[in-house]
């Protein structure tokens, strides 16, 4: 993902999200150098996600798909490269906040081994205040 891609990673992120990151979210990921890759079929952007990496741990900020494209591979696929690129640059563990109420990235998170090590309570805003984040965590 480079600056060129803001308009349509920007697109994809208002379709997929009630409270979506700003671009100002994505240009400063970008600018502090965090990995940010995007996955695209026949030149239309599917899915998208940036990682910020630490020292030896990986914490994935965000790892989008566009809803027509879901239960394709896709987030799959896309967190699968995120935690070769995670182990080859040495972290031995990935963490991440998920809703409580995203069932389907939660499946996508167990199936690929990450376990529940705590929650963050009143973390992400939601239509009726505010909704728990679950914190995962892989070992690499």
């Amino acid at each position: 993902m480079g600056a060129a891609d803001l308009d349509a990673v920007m697109a994809l992120e208002n379709r997929v999200y009630p409270f979506p990151w700003t671009r100002g979210n994505f240009s400063d990921s970008l600018a502090s150098g965090y990995s940010a890759w995007l996955i695209k079929v026949s030149g239309s952007l599917v899915g998208y996600a940036v990682m910020m990496q630490a020292h030896d741990e990986a914490q994935l900020l965000n790892l989008s798909i566009a809803p027509e494209r879901r239960r394709s591979g896709f987030g799959s696929a896309l967190l699968a490269h995120l935690l070769a690129q995670a182990r080859s640059c040495g972290a031995t563990r990935m963490l991440l906040e998920v809703r409580r109420s995203n069932d389907p990235a939660l499946a996508l998170y167990q199936h690929h081994g990450f376990a529940q090590i705590g929650e963050r309570r009143d973390y992400y805003p939601a239509q009726q205040g505010r909704e728990d984040a679950l914190v995962l965590e892989l070992k690499l």
